[in-house]
This record gives structure tokens, sequence and C-alpha cells, in this order.
């Protein structure tokens, strides 16, 4: 299939906001549909949306390719009947225009028909998993999760991008000079090209976004041009200031809790008087001006694993995990985050500070695996990585996604994707 085309991808946090529409679920409960990575009720844990075999990986794929799964726990004992949808988004991550027939070859309901039983585990739960089904065209998506036949009865939502390749990138990936901005900061430096593809105005019509390892939080979106060469029809980009240039920050901390038996790296000890487990992860302090020190991390991620059990995630367990960062109280709130939680900041993974141990602390549920985290700071006078630092060294990878909206259909579609690492080991 070919478009007229061209377009970056990322959407940003901020842009997304709930679609206005509502209704009520069986509960008489209201849930209003949020095209982000959400879980709308407290015990669907453990969303996971990725390739086949690599669920931490991105959840992008190419046109044709019909390779992500999509996997989540309900921690109840009784299974259950759920459906998956599709929405359309623009390159913002607002929903477009299109009619589901648009991007459907059938009807925009999927049965769930994948489950399996914890065995013997502290919580009991059903995981279950779907393969998503194709799309006719190229953009932005948000997996919808309903209860029954109750449209309205939203259990999660989940992002994953489809772009079917229409130009190509040249990069330069190069770390800015020396200097103070310098050392915290990394630069990506890039141009694509359009040759086939008329593009009358790139600067309307084009949009490109820079995710820096799968987040969501401080994507670069909307990025447009520095120098555009009609004749050429290439896009140059070329950032000459701080705003267009990403933290560094640090390589993620990280504990161990694929066994309970045996705790893991950076796990002190594990709590067996009461079901749940409590782990707690060794106390942690402020990483903030310490030198850069090279590891090797999962970018934020997390891999759901299980050690007792000679990997039987059947059998693993979702355990109480204890995060403790030892300082004075700083101005603001405190987080802990990584993927396990979407890079969400929520009333789950706030720090509450404990003035007769001078420390912040916080209590998340999560199952056995290994976890990467950070420290967070929301705050109008400290930056958000104060606790973790910010080195130019820092191993990253960026993904560079170009959206083009044509005449027809007036929508983005996603017609370019690239993942670049930086400082690669």
């Amino acid at each position: 299939m070919k478009y007229s085309y061209l377009f970056l991808l990322c959407a940003s946090l901020t842009a997304c906001t709930p679609i206005s529409q509502s209704s009520s679920n069986s509960t008489g409960n209201t849930k209003v549909l949020r095209l982000l990575d959400f879980a709308y009720e407290p015990q669907i844990k453990t969303i996971q949306l990725g390739p086949t075999g690599a669920p931490a990986a991105p959840a992008v794929t190419a046109l044709g390719q019909w390779n992500l799964l999509l996997q989540f726990d309900d921690l109840r004992p009784e299974r259950d009947t759920y459906y998956v949808k599709f929405v359309h988004c623009n390159h913002d991550w607002t929903k477009s225009d299109l009619q589901d027939l648009d991007f459907l070859e059938t009807y925009n309901e999927f049965p769930i028909n994948n489950s399996e039983f914890s065995v013997d585990t502290h919580i009991p739960f059903v995981h279950y998993w779907v393969g998503l089904p194709g799309v006719k065209i190229p953009g932005n998506y948000v997996a919808v999760v309903y209860r029954g036949s109750d449209k309205g009865d939203i259990v999660l939502s989940k992002r994953f991008m489809v772009f079917d390749s229409q130009v190509s990138f040249t990069s330069n990936g190069n770390l800015l000079g020396p200097g103070t901005v310098a050392n915290l900061n990394q630069q990506l430096n890039f141009s694509i090209s359009y040759q086939n593809l008329d593009i009358n105005n790139p600067l309307i019509d084009v949009h490109v976004n820079i995710r820096q390892n799968q987040r969501w939080d401080n994507m670069a979106s909307d990025i447009k041009p520095s120098f555009v060469h009609d004749i050429e029809k290439e896009l140059e980009y070329r950032f000459f200031d701080e705003s267009k240039m990403f933290r560094g920050g640090n390589e993620f901390r990280f504990f161990d809790l694929r066994s309970l038996n045996y705790p893991g790296r950076n796990v002190a000890y594990v709590d067996k008087k009461q079901k749940p487990f409590d782990a707690f992860v060794a106390k942690d302090k402020s990483r903030n001006g310490e030198s850069y020190a090279q590891y090797n991390d999962l970018d934020g991620g997390y891999n759901i694993d299980n050690l007792d059990y000679n990997k039987e995630l059947a059998y693993s367990n979702y355990v109480n995990v204890n995060f403790s960062l030892s300082s004075p109280p700083v101005s603001g709130d405190v987080y802990v985050t990584g993927a396990f939680n979407y890079w969400n900041l929520n009333q789950e993974n706030k720090m509450h500070y404990d003035s007769a141990k001078s420390q912040y602390s916080a209590r998340v549920l999560l199952k056995q695996g290994w976890y990467d985290y950070q420290y967070l700071v929301k705050s109008s006078t400290l930056p958000p990585y104060y606790f973790e630092g910010s080195h130019f060294e820092t191993e990253n990878y960026y993904e560079i996604l170009v959206y083009y909206r044509p005449f027809q259909p007036r929508a983005d579609l996603l017609i370019g994707y690239i993942r670049l690492d930086k400082n690669p080991r």
C-alpha cells in the first residue's frame, strides 16, 4: 500500500486528554477513556504490550507484520470475559476522525480467549493474553480492554504504533561539546529524506516526535526541522539550544526479585511473616553530584521471571516491594517510577517522608521479576532528576517517529520509524 505522507511518531502525556464521551459500567461507576497507558481498576496489574517473545520491547510494528502480544493479570480468582478494541489517534494522541472501517477489515471487537490461572500463589490471579489483529493503515493506536459486552466497563488502555516506511534517515548522534549543560544532555542530529513522497508543506503536514527509553512523560513532540531542502526532498534537524535536547539522566537503579527463597541483587531481605510477602529493596541514597558509573540496565524496563519454580510464571507471586531513599525532606513530591507503573506519577508510587528515619518510603505491589526504577521529583524549584543526577555518558535509546497528514485520509500516518542507541555498550 502506497501513501503520500511523511511523519515522526511521538506523543506527549500532557496532550493525551481523556475522550469526552464516557459511560457507566455494570456497577454504575463511570469510567472515562484515557488515550494513554492506564489501568482503570486496582486489580489489573502487569500490563505488557510488545512483540511476541519480547514483552519489554517497544510496542511498535511494521504494517503487515502482526506480532504484538497484549497481556495482563487480573488479581481475582475467577476468570472473566474480556474484549479489546482499537482507537486510532493523531500524532499528539488525540482521537482521529477515522471510522473503524477506515483502519480495520472487521468489526472493532476482538475476544481475549487465552487465559491461565495462577498456581499456589499468595494472591490468586488470572493471566490473560491476546495477539493483536492487523490494521489497514499506519499510525498511533490505543488498545482498549473492556469487560463483557459493556464497552464502558474499561479495565485498561495501552498505546501501540504501526509504521509504514516511506522515508529514510541519516543520523549523527553527536553529544554536545564540553560545558556545564553538555555534561548533562544528549543531542540527536538527523535528516529525513522523502524521495517517494509529494509533500507540499512539510512545516505543517509533517510532525516528528522523539521518545527516550519508551517514556511518554518526557517525549519531545512536534519537532520542526531546522532546514527544509525542497529540491532534495530532505528535512534537516540540527538542534542548537537546550530545549531540543534530552537530559542524559543516569543508569537506572535495579533490584532482582526473581526468587523469594534467595533474595537477589539489591534486595536486602524478604519478610515472610504474612502473605503477600514484603520485599525490602536495599536503602538508596541520592546520586546527585556523584561521578558517572557505568553498568548495564534495562533502560527503565522490567522482566517478569521466576527462579523458584523453574521459570513457571503461573507460580509467580505478587510481593509488596518496599523502597526507601535516605534524604532530608525536599521541596516537592517524590515518586519511585519506571516502566512498571507506565512512568505515571500517582498515589500508588508516591513516596512519604518519615522524619524519624530521615527517609522517603513507598510500598508497591509487583510481580516477581527483575526491575529497573528511579526516583523523580515533582517540584517548582528542583529538577525531576534531582536524586539521580544527569550525565551525557549514560546509555539511552531513542525512537524517532515521523508522521504525515495527506489529503486523504485526513489523519496522521506514521511513515517513518527508527531506533537509535546512545552510548551503546
